[in-house]
């Protein structure tokens, strides 16, 4: 009996220093930016503030003529610098690009949560809609892993023109289950992250991409998020790719696929205006 007892408040002790440092085990941000001028040529560094005080960093390339601005939302490690690979690749298709850090990554002030991060996206969009050379009405969302979460959720009070999704989960505590199956994720996550309950109010064209090899997020969480969403939709599977290879990120096929997507959600749009 004494053993169980032992046993039971270790158990407890232990789910308790979970359940207060949780947050350090979902968001992994670097300080670290790199130089705009090396790590994104052409870049202007920018600033913009959130609702509730914060002044956050970020890199923004203008458009060329095509006038459509994609605004990328990072995934839970790193920093916008770990982007500018693919920035620079939508960049050199004429894209305008917006690379910025959520609250308590790279330069960025605050500390991360699901309602910070949310904040932090809407004002992203809102800085990107006031700049001149921006057409609000041609701004595309890309969201990674992570930044799923933050996209489809910005995508619900924003609309975007469009939406492409890298590696979506249907919720953090669908993830959260799959990594830690003995722990009660449901109840202890602060941030829930409900992609699969949201993305059925996000009425834009989408493309979810995913790899059919992930040990991060499973692909059929992916493809549960993109059954659950409104048509017109897409999904591309990338076989045997797993959540951090480079088939997923910057490789040109890739670019490519997600250029082609974005020049037909967008084509009709000027005929409109």
């Amino acid at each position: 009996m004494r053993f169980v007892v032992v046993a039971l408040v270790l158990l407890t002790l232990c789910v308790g220093l979970v359940w207060l440092s949780q947050r350090r085990l979902i968001y992994f941000p670097s300080r670290d930016v790199p130089e705009a001028e090396l790590a994104l040529p052409g870049a202007e560094e920018i600033t913009f503030s959130t609702d509730d005080g914060l002044l956050l960093e970020g890199w923004f390339l203008p458009a060329d003529a095509k006038l459509v601005t994609v605004a990328v939302f990072n995934g839970n490690a790193g920093n916008r610098g770990d982007r500018a690979e693919f920035g620079r690749a939508l960049s050199d298709y004429g894209y305008g690009v917006l690379l910025f850090d959520y609250r308590g990554y790279g330069g960025s002030p605050g500390q991360p949560s699901e309602e910070g991060l949310v904040a932090d996206g809407v004002a992203a969009v809102r800085y990107l809609s006031k700049r001149v050379d921006v057409e609000a009405d041609k701004l595309v969302y890309f969201g990674e892993s992570l930044g799923a979460g933050v996209a489809v959720a910005t995508a619900d009070s924003h609309p975007p023109a469009a939406l492409i999704l890298r590696s979506p989960f249907t919720s953090l505590s669908d993830v959260a289950g799959v990594h830690y199956p003995y722990l009660p994720t449901r109840v202890m996550l602060w941030d829930k992250y409900p992609n699969l309950v949201t993305v059925p109010k996000v009425h834009a064209p989408l493309l979810v991409i995913a790899g059919t090899t992930d040990r991060t997020v499973p692909v059929e969480q992916s493809v549960r998020l993109y059954d659950a969403a409104n048509e017109p939709k897409e999904l591309l599977l990338i076989r045997g790719a797993d959540h951090n290879d480079h088939q997923l990120g910057s490789a040109p096929e890739i670019v490519r696929s997600i250029v082609e997507f974005i020049e037909a959600a967008t084509s009709g749009m000027d005929s409109e205006d």
